[in-house]
């Protein structure tokens, strides 16, 4: 997880929302992500799709059989969606979202009975760190807003 924490710092470096993930194979990391949605104006741009994209491309198969992503946010529905279209078998993450998780927050993806794969969860993995990273982000954020400086 502090991999996927320092991922999150590069978006932050970036103006980014702090996010960040890896995916682990055999103990080894094959793919990282940050969020890149501002940066590309892409909104396909969070973390865990570029990390799974990369991580498809690195093993040369959409199938992520054996692979573990650590996130540091609770994924969204799109992401949860991306996780069990490419058979991602564990999710660790650190912090839940309340207004968009699909991990157990707003959603439950992980073990609905009337899809295909089911996704083992381990959520709150080093929560206090990941929780940080966006709260500062955020209040900096509206600062600089109240304040009328936005870059």
């Amino acid at each position: 997880m502090r991999q996927a924490i320092a991922e999150a710092g590069k978006a932050r470096a970036r103006n980014e929302v702090p996010i960040g993930c890896i995916i682990v194979r055999d103990g080894k990391i094959i793919a990282r992500g940050h969020n890149l949605r501002e940066t590309t104006q892409d909104p396909a741009g969070h973390a865990e799709l570029i990390a799974i994209r990369k991580a498809a491309r690195k093993l040369g198969s959409w199938r992520l059989l054996d692979t573990i992503l650590y996130v540091t946010l609770e994924p969204c529905i799109m992401c949860m969606g991306a996780v069990l279209l490419a058979r991602i078998p564990t999710v660790v993450f650190g912090c839940y979202d309340p207004k968009g998780g699909a991990a157990g927050s707003l959603y439950n993806l992980s073990a609905d009975p009337r899809l295909n794969h089911r996704v083992a969860l381990l959520p709150q993995v080093l929560e206090q760190d990941c929780s940080r990273l966006l709260s500062d982000f955020f209040a900096e954020l509206r600062k600089r807003k109240r304040s009328g400086r936005l870059t």
